[in-house]
């Protein structure tokens, strides 16, 4: 069905600019919103969808432009305001203070006396009527990522806005949780009246979803459209710029490849030694399992995903993989020896290699420089008697950016000077530059752009095409059809299935995603 536009848009940003320096974050932004509506909006990183949202949160004023709200012009000089006008956004990356309840942190932001009863009835309102159930009294440092999710939409809801910008809001949902939330918005907008923003990478949803699309590209409107008359591959390449075709590319956009574009190596699955062995592998803390069991292989040269929502136990399984967190009981073992987890670095020198989830918190250290982020695994190799040899640091350094194509101002920059796709190339390139049996890759695209995702996927083929065994964890289907050789699957800390994947379909997997046989 073809949108109405109406009269008077909901909003409407004019020539919006906004400069860092001498780069133009958004130069010259047009984008009109109509009440009723859900509004795609998207771009690679770097594009301005960011730097476009904070001008109409008033987190930063523009450099020029203008905003109107129901056709009223708008100063939007603080977030304060932009609430007032009922503009509230959920973000990708969550806000909320881990020692807090999820009630007390809803109410953050109120003003005058706290009344918690009231505040836990708005919760349950809420998560009736779209469809998100949360524990009012739970403690968000006890939250799943998935639940976290879903006190941020609560949290933004319960306020009433009128205009909802959702940046990247199905990243720890299902696809049959994304397809519910969607089918409530889409009847609250046109029903009461208000507007979504939807930010997101996935063309697929996109389509599904919205009704009219905007894609910005270097800071300005590259394309605009009503979503029923545009195309997957339409809205790919306006996007990158580029062609770009339905095989490797496609799941870099949140669509399902039209082929499989994985290397075998002409090894039989059957013959494949195994590189990685998980048995009976459990995480007890504090009377509750985060693990139960787990039993899992991965054979030398296959990329194997385990995939799930998030909070279903992989951020667990990456800390023991890491050497961070000890299991209650079972065995690791990597290329057939048996590792004592809890020795430090004791998976690191038996040659495994992980690429952690957050790769700000645990992959690379910010604020040291490029060359001494890429040397951590292999210290000995740079260092004398007391001191790095600097020398020795650089030239391994110089060799592993030219080889993962890391784009850095110098080898000397601070790491949190990169994109986010250099950053994460800094990750890989560290963890297989050893003799690198095992490579553990924990949601290794989360919060890059297409460009860094398709080298992402094509790093962990050739990774594979060596001989190392990869195990992917994802909770992106689209990303383990296009990787994966096998799709193990886990739920509440348990594995519930596995499939090769050709016999994997959305409707298998989730079913197995929500804990039933398939």
């Amino acid at each position: 069905m073809t949108p109405t536009t109406s009269a008077v848009p909901i909003l409407e940003l004019r020539g919006i600019t906004k400069s860092y320096g001498p780069v133009k974050a958004c130069d010259g932004v047009d984008l009109r919103v109509d009440a009723g509506e859900i509004h795609g909006l998207l771009g690679e990183n770097g594009a301005g969808k960011s730097s476009l949202m904070k001008v109409l949160l008033g987190l930063v004023r523009r450099d020029a432009g203008t905003v109107l709200v129901r056709g009223e012009q708008v100063a939007l000089d603080s977030p304060q305001e932009a609430a007032e006008l009922g503009i509230g956004m959920v973000h990708q990356h969550f806000s909320l203070i881990n020692g807090l309840t999820v009630w007390e942190n809803v109410a953050l932001g109120d003003n005058g006396k706290v009344n918690k009863q009231a505040i836990c009835a708005d919760i349950a309102e809420v998560c009736a009527r779209y469809g998100l159930p949360i524990d009012p009294d739970a403690r968000v440092d006890a939250l799943s990522a998935g639940e976290r999710q879903r006190v941020e939409v609560v949290k933004c809801l319960r306020r009433n806005p009128q205009i909802l910008i959702l940046d990247e809001p199905t990243s720890v949902l299902t696809q049959a949780e994304s397809e519910e939330l969607f089918a409530v918005l889409g009847r609250v907008v046109q029903e009461e009246g208000r507007a979504v923003i939807l930010i997101s990478h996935k063309l697929a949803e996109i389509a599904q979803a919205t009704d009219r699309v905007t894609v910005l590209r270097k800071g300005r409107i590259a394309f605009r459209a009503v979503t029923a008359d545009t195309t997957p591959q339409l809205l790919a390449r306006q996007m990158v710029g580029r062609e770009v075709s339905l095989g490797d590319d496609a799941a870099a956009l949140g669509m399902l490849p039209t082929r499989q574009a994985r290397t075998d190596n002409g090894v039989s699955r059957d013959r494949r030694p195994p590189v990685l062995s998980l048995a009976g592998l459990t995480v007890e803390q504090g009377g509750v399992s985060l693990l139960e069991d787990v039993d899992l292989s991965v054979g030398a040269g296959e990329i194997v995903a385990l995939y799930g929502v998030e909070g279903n136990g992989q951020a667990t399984l990456g800390d023991v993989l890491a050497g961070l967190v000890p299991p209650t009981a079972g065995t690791v073992e990597v290329a057939g020896r048996r590792v004592d987890v809890t020795r430090p670095g004791a998976l690191s020198k038996a040659g495994l290699g992980i690429v952690p989830e957050d790769r700000h918190h645990s992959g690379v250290v910010l604020d040291m420089s490029v060359a001494e982020n890429l040397a951590m695994k292999s210290l000995d190799k740079v260092s004398g008697r007391f001191l790095l040899r600097r020398r020795a640091m650089l030239a391994q350094a110089r060799r592993l950016a030219d080889e993962f194509n890391i784009v850095t101002p110098s080898l000397d920059a601070p790491v949190r000077s990169l994109s986010g796709g250099n950053q994460q190339r800094v990750v890989l390139a560290r963890e297989l530059s050893g003799d690198t049996r095992v490579l553990v890759a924990a949601q290794p695209t989360h919060g890059l752009d297409v460009g860094a995702i398709e080298d992402m996927y094509s790093r962990l083929r050739e990774a594979a095409a060596e001989g190392v065994g990869v195990l992917l964890i994802s909770t992106e289907f689209e990303e383990v059809m296009a990787l994966a050789t096998r799709i193990t699957v886990i739920c509440s800390g348990r594995i519930t299935g596995a499939l090769p994947v050709s016999e994997a379909t959305p409707e298998r997997l989730g079913m197995l995603v929500g804990g039933e046989a398939a």
